[in-house]
């Protein structure tokens, strides 16, 4: 796996962030203006998802800031946490602009509207699809360049984002082409985003709360830390290996065997080498804690 300097993983992380942040903010206001004035439901209830992931990805872009920030006697860890914080609450956000957007769509089945969805607001929802399309595309190569899994679940979001444009595509055209009397194909759509936003919401704050909470890492993670570790010379095997996410960063716990022969000295050195190779070869591993343990004592011969 290549290496990367944390510092630019966090460049690459603005720099996705602020791009995320300023086209949600337009294809919001965007499928806001669309939705109003050429009575879509669903491009309203769209609308806000758009909003809201603006809103995340400028709370990102900020927090990458404050996130980078060295160790200090009251942080001795650093502050790389201030994103699962963050992601916490802006999901609580998603989640309440889930429920008024859902209750905007019902409060459209009481009284529907008599004229379908204006044609203009096909092309908006085109034009939604086709942009988070691209983004999708663009966050999932700098997730792959740099390992980031808060940005991979950024770029399914936006693939989200373009399936959700699908379906309220086709619900604009069942309710333009059939008339009044399939109207209520774009509220059903414009539900149905808002579930689709409901459950984004439960799903981020799920996956804040368990890095908050010091859950493992992802399995990839894990077993690359673990094949790097066994690559050192003197280390037998690896009896216990804890792998935590912090933000766009990893801390390592590692317990190695060594041959239980070798001197202090040299079992120091081979727990620095572990160190230093896993820091090397691990994108965003911000720290290694090894502890040293003796080598199972081999099995005594059988008799003759």
């Amino acid at each position: 796996m290549p290496t990367i300097d944390t510092r630019e993983l966090y460049r690459y992380g603005r720099r996705a962030a602020l791009l995320g942040c300023a086209v949600g903010l337009s294809l919001g206001i965007i499928k806001l203006a669309a939705g109003h004035y050429g009575h879509s439901a669903a491009l309203v209830a769209d609308a806000v998802h758009s909003l809201g992931d603006a809103l995340l990805s400028g709370a990102v872009w900020a927090v990458f800031h404050w996130a980078e920030r060295p160790a200090d006697p009251e942080h001795p860890y650093g502050h790389a946490r201030a994103e699962a914080v963050a992601g916490s609450c802006i999901s609580l956000v998603l989640i309440l602009s889930a429920l008024v957007a859902g209750g905007q769509a019902s409060h459209a089945f009481r009284s529907p509207h008599p004229e379908p969805p204006s044609g203009f607001t096909l092309i908006v929802a085109v034009v939604s699809f086709v942009t988070n399309e691209t983004l999708y595309r663009f966050n999932r190569r700098v997730a792959r360049r740099t390992g980031s899994a808060a940005l991979a679940a950024t770029a399914w979001d936006q693939r989200l984002d373009a399936l959700t444009a699908v379906g309220i595509l086709l619900a604009l055209a069942v309710a333009r082409i059939g008339g009044p009397d399939w109207a209520v194909a774009d509220h059903i759509a414009g539900l149905c985003v808002a579930v689709v936003i409901f459950f984004a919401g439960a799903r981020l704050f799920r996956d804040s709360v368990n890095e908050l909470m010091d859950a493992q890492a992802d399995p990839a993670i894990v077993d690359s830390v673990r094949r790097v570790a066994e690559t050192v010379a003197g280390v037998t095997g690896v009896e216990k290996l804890l792998v935590r996410k912090a933000g766009l960063e990893f801390f390592v716990d590692v317990h190695i065997e060594v041959n239980p022969e070798v001197t202090v000295r040299e079992g120091h050195a081979i727990a620095h080498a572990v160190k230093d190779r896993i820091m090397e070869q691990v994108t965003a591993v911000k720290d290694v804690l090894v502890h040293i343990e003796p080598s199972p004592a081999p099995p005594p011969d059988s008799p003759g």
